[in-house]
């Protein structure tokens, strides 16, 4: 699985049909409407971790295969 950055994420989930519904701290909170899904991505300079990856494409009830094609 490739690394991707934050906005880079948050780009995909877009794709997705989620919708950014407000930002905590560190932490911008991604929602869709049609699925009623909310979804957390923490915004920092580095790229998101494997695991933390993997856990935002489950949420997001996508495939990595689905993912990679949409960046």
């Amino acid at each position: 699985m490739a690394s991707f950055k934050a906005r880079e994420v948050v780009s995909i989930l877009k794709k997705l049909g989620f919708i950014e519904k407000r930002q905590t701290g560190s932490h911008l909170i991604m929602y869709h409407p049609g699925k009623n899904k909310i979804i957390p991505v923490p915004i920092h300079a580095k790229d998101l971790k494997r695991g933390l990856l993997k856990g935002i494409i489950k949420q997001a009830e996508s495939t990595e295969k689905e993912f990679l094609e949409l960046n």
